[in-house]
This record gives C-alpha cells, structure tokens and sequence, in this order.
C-alpha cells in the first residue's frame, strides 16, 4: 500500500521515477503549470505591493481533482518538479493548492533522472526555496507589466493584435541593427595572390606576404601587377623555418546555449527542437532490460561544473578506452563564461559515460540518437587530454616578393580522437596542411600563380545559433529563455526566416521604432542585462523581488504616461498591387501574414481571396518548358520552388535552381548547401561544380 505521493511535470518523466520508487510511492504528473495569471487583465495588484492574482489554468480540472483526492490517501506528498526556478514555482503553487506546508521537507530535486540519483534525492527533502520562486514570481510580474501596459497602448496608436515583450524587443533590435549594418556596409576591393609550389614532388600553397621591407596590402589590380612584376623569372627560394609545438585544448561540456548553437550546426536543429529533444533525453527512455533511464543531466543550465563522481567516471572510461596518454594530469575544471552565471546546475552531460551512443541507438528515434551523440561525445572529449600539434611556417623569397605557407601536423589527437567543436559556417577546423620538408636555401618548384579578386563582405545576418550567443553574450535572459524567445518573434511576425536567416518586417521595424521613442530603456541591452542581475540577486537571497518590480516601475510608469499622450496614431494601410482578383475583379493589396507578405482581395470580407506572393528566379521550367521557375512557401513556411504554370505544371523542387545550364548535358543545374560549402549540381548529370565566391559568401 502506497504512503506517499510524488508530483512531477510530465507523464514520461512520472513513468522513469515510479519505476525507480516503487509501490510505497504513487506518482503522478501536474502537466506543467497548474495556476497562472489571468490573459484576460494584467492580474498584478501594482497598488498593492505587485501582489499576483493567480488563478487555475482552463483544462487542469480533472487533474488537480486526481491530484488532490491522491494526497488525501497518503501521509506524505513529494513536490519533485524540474530543478530550477519554474520547477520551485509549480511546486510552491500546488503546495498551496494541496494545503501542503511549504516550510516542511516536501521538495525533492535532482539534477539527473537515473535510480542512484532519484533515491538519494529522497534521502534529503527541502522545504520550498522562496527565493527561486520570487525570483519566478519577479521575471512573471516584470514580463506581465511590460506586455500588458504597452500592447494596448500599440492597439490604440497602431493595429489590434500587436504586443511588446521585454527580452523579445532586445532579440528584435538585435535583428534590425544587424541588417542596418548590413544596408550601410560599403564594401571594398582587395586582392589575394597564391603561390601553387612543389619540393621533391610534393605541392604546397603558399600566399603573398609581402613586398621589400613591409607589409603591402594589395587594394587594386595596380598592386598586383607590381607584385607580378617582381616576381617575373624569378624561383621561389626557401627563407625562415619556423617549426614549433602547440596545444589545442577542448571545449568545456555543453550549458544550454552551446547545446542551442552546436545542434543547430551540425544537426540543422531550431532552437525549439533541440530542447523538446534534451528534455526526452532527461525524462528517460526505455532501454529494454535496463528499464526506462535518463540519459542526459538538466539541460538548462549556465554552468560547465562537473561533479567529481562524473568526472572519476570519465577518467576510468578514457584511460580504459584510449589509455592513459588520453587523460589529463589533473581533472580539468571550467571556469565560468559569464560572471553572471549560475552554479545550481552541472553542465549537460551523459548520466553515465558508459552508455555509448551506438550502444543506445536501437533504443532511441534518430533526432534522440544524434543529440544523446552530440551530448556524450562533447562531455567525452572535455575531459581528454589536449591535442598536440606540430605547426610549421615557412617564409619563401622571390626576388623582393615575400610569401608565406603554413602548416600543421595533427601529432598527437588528445580529445579530437571523439569530437571537435564546429564553427559559426557548421564546418570543424581541419587541422592537418602538411608541407614538405623544407630548409633555408631550398629551391622549390612553380605549377602556377593565380591573383583573386575578392570584396570585403557584411557582417552575417543572425541565424538562430548566432542570436542565441548574442544573447548569451550580453547577458540577455537565461537558458530557459532563449528558445520560447526565438519562437515569439518568429510567432508574432517581427522577424522573418529565409536560409535560416532572420531578416526584420516592416511590422518589426516599426514596433522597435516606437519603442525606442518612448521606452527606450526596454531596448537597452545594459538595463535589460543588470534586470536579469537584479533577478539573479532575488534567487540568491540578495535583493527583495517586490523593491526590484517597484524601482523598474517608477520610471516605466512615467514612460507609460508619455506615450499615451504624444504616441501619435499610425494607420497601418495596406499596400496597392497591381494584380486584380481572378475571382470578383477587384484590386489586390499587400497583406503581412505569419510568413511575410501576401495577396489578399481588397473586397474582404464579401472576397477571401488571397494568393502568395512569387519571386521569379529566371530559370525556365525544365519539366514543361512553357513556364518560369519562381519562389514559394510551403504551409509551414518552408521556402520551395515551382512552375508558374502550377497546376497546369506540377514540377517542384527543394533545391534553388540557378540560371546557369550544365556544361556537360546542358541540364538544369540547382544550389546544394553543405558543411563544405556551395555548390551547383546538375539534376540529369553527375556534373557538380564550386558556386561563384559570392554564394559563398552568402552562407
């Protein structure tokens, strides 16, 4: 007979803890939040201290009846809800719906769902940490004031529907001050020269350095031809041999952030997708005869801590697989990234690193499988030694013409022998350029000299792992945050996505135009980072969340005031077209949908027509050869080309087609993007071929 309950969040993580209690415990799910504030009104009492008016969610009835007629049945109830401060918050809301004391031993966390940890978690109950739930209570309130005092303010001066959120405006600004800079970038000339070269029948490249006694930067086709002349029928003559070891170090376990960016460039994962993954990983899967295990610890987080038990079993797992050449002299230990970063959690990693991925495959669906890789490949390699590397440089003299080669021996691969970190393009360092042995006074071969032309490009435009670091970066809300973030801009159509790009909307443009007019400290990225300090403060006990909700509102209030009376009123007009409806005859205006703009019938709503908006490519369909190729989007926004001709011709594809033909069959040739770059590929033929240096660029 059962005698005490325990409530989580989830039926799957229900599932993995009653296995791991057994029959003394009953233990059910909540489903997440069981009150919040009302949608209806802003629900904070601002004259009485910012006292939140909670209430019960619609739809939870039936399971807080399961709930509440469970613990009457049992001596004790056990709140286990996530281990952070929306976790602490569900469990202080149904302490008080339950009647339960939240001074009592009743809280029970664990940063990792596995049976050693769920029992010991047991052994040592707390009572509710007020502190992590004010700190809740405070971002709730904080977030509410923001939104439900300014979006009806936007209602009246602008359109119905709009809002304004606090670390949402900050993304959005981000995103509008990126293609600002992207508009006014000028770009300018600059050329490269390379040196194909060979010593004893092995190639090398070598590039242009320098011209006589300094630098030169080569800004012109002029410059090159100096550079050209100075070399004419003259060797390349081996100069200085720089020849030395050096270390790479590996990059620490995973915090939420890094998880975010490194799935989204080597799994193509959205932000969303990479934390509805981890938190299947966290929950537990069934692993046959082992029964149903959690496989990764908390995944959100900011701290890299390791506990020493996980670390002692790195250690015995690395010497016995790779031996002790593999194993640092001392444990490494990570040093905070942020200094406002938290400690209450251990970095994401494997619950144990004897589960080997491939080992685990046959348990898990294939999103799971290349995450849980990712995740134990990444603790793994953190704990190895460093790789050690053989670099070599090389000075070459022609004439009064310098140029420099380059290259580095993978001497000993430490922690790249299981994972290497990716870059900002999705691609891992290569490591290994090796050059012929060379000495002072070597005479070496020319195969070619080939002068490039290139143009300094735009800073990038922010994908979803970029932003995400930006945020992290300036201290703009914390690992809970940043996907929920990303999906609302995208939800309220401030920003757009295209080649996993955000681009601003008129809408977005306008909204942060007039929040910066009248609520300019919203945007700014230092206040909103010291706020999240200041919440910080409220979990550590520092800072009293109701003097923190007040001292922002001071000055917010007096905004709020000002805006009402000189926010003039905006009258969003749709835009004219020059299309008329097919089906009443009527002009077609510009509309903004979820997607970007659209065709809607100016008749609405006695007219619903509306029809997308097409970008021509130039292509000539290849399947009817009547029509043109053009840009669409699928119903879940998911850009696709097609024939102009549709339905009368049905060809579509994936893949950009680009106008130039294939110069071996003369077929159609389309854009394939990759880790390794651009190419243009033939759809009839195995022809493929480099893009020109300005695709590249685009990626």
């Amino acid at each position: 007979m059962a005698d005490s309950l325990v409530i989580v969040e989830s039926p799957a993580k229900a599932k993995t803890i009653g296995k791991y209690l057994g029959s003394k415990f009953i233990v059910k799910a909540s489903m997440g939040h069981i009150r919040d504030l009302p949608k209806s009104q802003i629900g904070v009492e601002i004259q009485n201290g910012f006292e939140p008016k909670y209430i019960t969610i619609r739809g939870k009835g039936n399971v807080l009846k399961e709930l509440k007629d469970a613990s009457k049945k049992v001596k004790k109830v056990y709140l286990a809800a996530d281990p952070d401060r929306e976790g602490e918050a569900i469990a202080w809301h149904l302490a008080h719906y339950l009647d339960l004391n939240e001074t009592d031993a009743c809280r029970v966390v664990f940063n990792e769902i596995t049976k050693q940890a769920v029992k010991d978690a047991f052994k040592a109950p707390r009572p509710i940490n007020m502190d992590l739930v004010n700190a809740q209570q405070a971002r709730r309130v904080l977030d509410r004031l923001v939104g439900y005092k300014i979006s009806p303010l936007l209602w009246k001066k602008v359109k119905k529907g709009l809002s304004a959120g606090r670390v949402q405006s900050v993304a959005v600004k981000l995103v509008i001050d990126r293609e600002n800079e992207i508009k006014a970038f000028e770009p300018e000339e600059y050329w490269s020269i390379t040196a194909s070269l060979s010593k004893g029948g092995s190639a090398f490249e070598a590039k242009f350095l320098s011209l006589g006694e300094g630098k030169k930067e080569l800004r012109s086709e002029a410059d090159v031809n100096e550079v050209l002349a100075a070399i004419q029928g003259n060797p390349f003559t081996v100069g200085e041999v720089k020849e030395k070891e050096r270390q790479r170090h590996p990059s620490p376990p995973f915090i939420t952030s890094s998880l975010q960016q490194e799935a989204a460039r080597k799994l193509n994962f959205r932000a969303s997708k990479t934390m509805q993954i981890a938190q299947q990983l966290y929950e537990g899967v069934d692993l046959g005869k082992e029964g149903t295990v959690g496989l990764i610890t908390y995944m959100r987080t900011d701290s890299t801590r390791i506990s020493p038990v996980a670390q002692e079993e790195a250690k015995d797992y690395i010497v016995g697989k790779y031996g002790e050449s593999y194993y640092p002299e001392t444990p490494r230990v990570y040093l905070k990234k942020n200094a406002n970063a938290q400690d209450a959690h251990e970095g994401i990693r494997p619950t144990s690193v004897q589960r080997e991925p491939d080992e685990m495959k046959a348990f898990l669906s294939r999103d799971q499988f290349r995450l849980y890789k990712l995740v134990w490949e990444r603790f793994v390699a953190s704990q190895m030694a460093s790789a050690v590397l053989d670099t070599m440089t090389v000075d070459l003299h022609s004439g009064r013409v310098t140029f420099r080669a380059n290259g580095s021996k993978l001497k000993f691969p430490g922690f790249m022998k299981v994972y290497v970190e990716s870059n900002d393009d999705g691609q891992a360092t290569e490591e290994d350029r090796l050059l012929p042995p060379l000495a002072t006074g070597d005479v070496t071969e020319t195969a070619a000299i080939e002068p490039k032309q290139h143009f300094t490009q735009p800073p990038p435009r922010y994908t979803e792992a970029r932003l995400v670091r930006a945020l992290e970066e300036l201290g703009i809300g914390r690992p809970s945050t940043y996907a929920p973030t990303l999906e609302t801009i995208q939800k309220r159509n401030y920003v757009a996505i295209e080649d996993k790009k955000f681009f601003p909307t008129e809408l977005g443009e306008l909204i942060i135009q007039l929040m910066e007019e009248f609520f300019p400290e919203i945007l700014d990225v230092e206040f909103t980072a010291n706020m999240e300090g200041d919440l910080d403060h409220v979990e550590e006990g520092k800072e009293n969340w109701v003097d923190v909700i007040g001292e922002f509102y001071k000055s917010f209030e007096k905004r709020l005031e000002v805006a009402e009376e000189q926010m003039k009123e905006i009258e969003i007009k749709d835009e004219p077209s020059d299309e008329i409806c097919e089906k009443c005859g009527s002009p077609m205006v510009y509309k903004m949908g979820r997607f970007g703009k659209f065709l809607a019938c100016s008749g609405f709503p006695d007219c619903r027509n509306t029809k997308p908006i097409v970008k021509a490519t130039g292509v000539e369909c290849p399947k009817c050869g009547k029509g043109h190729i053009v840009e669409r989007r699928s119903k879940k926004g998911r850009m696709f080309y097609g024939c102009d001709r549709y339905p009368e011709c049905d060809y579509v594809s994936w893949d950009r087609p680009v106008a130039k033909r294939c110069p071996d069959c003369g077929g159609l040739m389309v854009e394939k993007r990759s880790k390794a770059g651009v190419k243009w590929n033939c759809t009839q033929c195995s022809h493929s071929e480099n893009a020109p240096e300005s695709e590249e660029a685009a990626e």
